[in-house]
């Protein structure tokens, strides 16, 4: 569900606090919001956002244009490809960046009169989303921004029809004219702007890429290509399962759960000291996850701790928890309980009761005595790891979450010990 973001008169008065107000002409006046947040085709002279760091100020300047090139609005020997590399490793390194970057974006996707321009401004909006979040102070406003473009694709075209009419009346018809386009040339911006919303949702709490290693253009590549093909990572399980009908469409497991399980026993992770604890290295993880949502294994891993890692991941970034929130106060219940708590197992729908189910049968193979004394991994670590990727509090009160923390572990503890899974064997 949708929440309603903060309202149109709060992001003005956002604006009117936080923007670094430019001036133009010989008497320097000063312009007004409306326009400052509205398409430029010229260049800043200085950021958007006010800063006092002057490498902000420096690569702000520069970044404008780099927007202006994505967009088609500005010439550029670089492909688009690379520029939006440029940009997004620029933000990616420089934290100062993000915000500038991001009311960037919503300027020169505002009264735009040129279609296409519009959508690779949208379509870099979405691209940076894969990589980094907006500060928790500028969160709400980009959020109201997007929120207002949810189903705002008849409102867009009109608009862009007024503007081009009102520009057509002030010039000659002997001047060079930007090339007007209403046509859809791409996707509609509703579909930027709920793909957006949702990623926006997602990354103000994952944080975005980690790691040591910068973007590359696999990664850019893949970041746009997630816009139209929904990814296997922070998709829900039907999603999941559509997506991979095609190709795997006897499976009643998602291909992604199976085939990282199966890596983790392979590389002998059931022989592994701290399997499941010790995380893999963040930037093989990263490089792994690209290729594992283009439906490949590679078979040059070595580490267990990678697709382990991974893994976890994919539980954890599922846009509904394996077990729906609607089970969460049963489950927290029913934490000392085995009967109650395999009985809440049977309740849930067919696909989370199989997910889980296989999940549950995993761990109780590294629950098992000859494997424990080598993981140093015994049910209640197995649980304490797992718990936070199965279930999730949605309490705001530290004392609430802490307590409940407790209980979630215990929950998946009496599956572990006592969920019988044996019909999963040989399940795909």
């Amino acid at each position: 569900t949708l929440r309603k973001p903060i309202s149109q008169s709060s992001m003005a008065d956002w604006a009117s606090k936080n923007l670094n107000m430019h001036t133009q002409g010989i008497f320097r006046r000063r312009i007004s919001i409306s326009n400052m947040l509205s398409w430029n085709g010229g260049s800043i002279k200085k950021p958007m956002l006010i800063t006092s760091n002057r490498a902000i100020k420096k690569e702000a300047c520069e970044m404008f244009k780099l927007v202006q090139s994505y967009m088609g609005d500005r010439q550029t020997r670089m492909d688009r490809n690379h520029v939006a590399l440029v940009t997004v490793t620029k933000c990616w390194s420089m934290q100062g960046l993000r915000d500038e970057l991001y009311i960037q974006l919503i300027r020169q996707t505002t009264d735009n009169m040129c279609y296409r321009s519009l959508a690779w401004g949208w379509e870099l909006m979405a691209i940076s989303l894969a990589f980094f979040s907006p500060s928790p102070k500028f969160q709400s406003y980009l959020e109201g921004y997007i929120y207002r473009h949810l189903d705002s694709d008849e409102n867009i075209a009109q608009r862009i029809k007024e503007l081009v009419d009102l520009k057509n009346k002030k010039i000659t018809k002997s001047r060079k004219k930007r090339k007007q386009n209403t046509e859809d040339e791409g996707l509609p911006i509703s579909t930027y702007a709920k793909y957006c919303y949702r990623k926006l949702q997602k990354v103000a709490v994952t944080g975005g890429k980690k790691g040591l290693r910068k973007p590359t253009v696999e990664e850019i590549t893949h970041a746009r290509n997630a816009i139209v093909t929904p990814s296997l990572f922070g998709s829900s399980l039907e999603e999941i399962m559509l997506r991979q009908q095609d190709m795997y469409p006897g499976n009643k497991l998602p291909w992604v759960q199976t085939q990282l399980s199966q890596q983790v026993l392979a590389l002998g992770g059931e022989q592994t000291e701290g399997i499941f604890r010790i995380p893999g290295d963040i930037d093989e993880v990263n490089a792994l996850k690209l290729q594992v949502d283009q439906w490949r294994i590679p078979s040059s891993l070595s580490d267990p701790n990678i697709p382990a890692s991974l893994l976890k991941l994919w539980y954890r970034e599922l846009e509904e928890p394996v077990i729906p929130q609607q089970f969460y106060k049963e489950c927290i219940s029913n934490y000392e309980n085995p009967d109650a708590a395999v009985a809440v197992v049977q309740l849930l729908p067919e696909l989370n009761r199989l997910v889980l189910c296989y999940l549950i049968h995993f761990l109780q193979i590294f629950a098992q005595p000859s494997n424990v004394g080598r993981t140093k991994m015994d049910v209640n670590n197995l649980a304490m790891v797992m718990a936070p990727n199965c279930l999730r509090c949605r309490s705001d009160d530290p004392r609430v979450i802490f307590e409940n923390t407790r209980k979630e572990m215990s929950f998946l503890r009496m599956l572990i010990v006592h969920l019988d899974t044996s019909f999963i064997k040989g399940l795909v």
